[in-house]
């Protein structure tokens, strides 16, 4: 017979801070980051043709091994009819291709082309030049700085 399963104690109300106005919840605070920062880094893409979306795909297909429209989906949290369309826009433009699988042909995997490697390469030179900006501005590589700096009020 197994001893019983034991819980952690649940936090008192009074250990937890409440939620107020002048302190909203993380989940709050990262999501505004994480949306401030998704802006600002797909309108520096976008100057180049290329969406946050798009940019995040190729990220994805640089193993050169290809990867299926299933996986993509799964690893990069888009919605599967989403990603058919922007791997349909990265192939209009020559970044990437599909390949039917050799032993299972109703497999399909996504490919960065050599051309696709290039732009990659352009492209994640400005989302590091991005990424060095914000920690410059932070002054610090500690998340705690950066985080500040993203939801304080007006910024970017």
């Amino acid at each position: 017979m197994r001893p019983p399963a034991t819980t952690a104690p649940a936090a008192s109300p009074a250990a937890v801070p409440a939620a107020t106005a002048d302190q909203p919840l993380l989940i709050e605070l990262l999501t505004l980051a994480q949306r401030r920062l998704a802006r600002d880094l797909a309108a520096r893409l976008e100057a180049e043709g290329c969406t946050l979306d798009q940019w995040r795909v190729m990220r994805a297909l640089t193993e050169g091994t290809g990867r299926s429209m299933g996986d993509l989906a799964q690893t990069l949290l888009i919605p599967q009819a989403s990603l058919s369309r922007i791997v349909d826009a990265l192939a209009e433009a020559g970044w990437v291709y599909r390949r039917q699988d050799e032993q299972d042909r109703r497999r399909v995997t996504a490919h960065l082309s050599r051309l696709g490697h290039t732009r990659l390469a352009r492209l994640d030179a400005l989302a590091a030049a991005h990424d060095a900006a914000l920690r410059t501005a932070c002054g610090s590589h500690d998340p705690g700085p950066l985080l500040r700096h993203l939801t304080a009020a007006g910024v970017a």
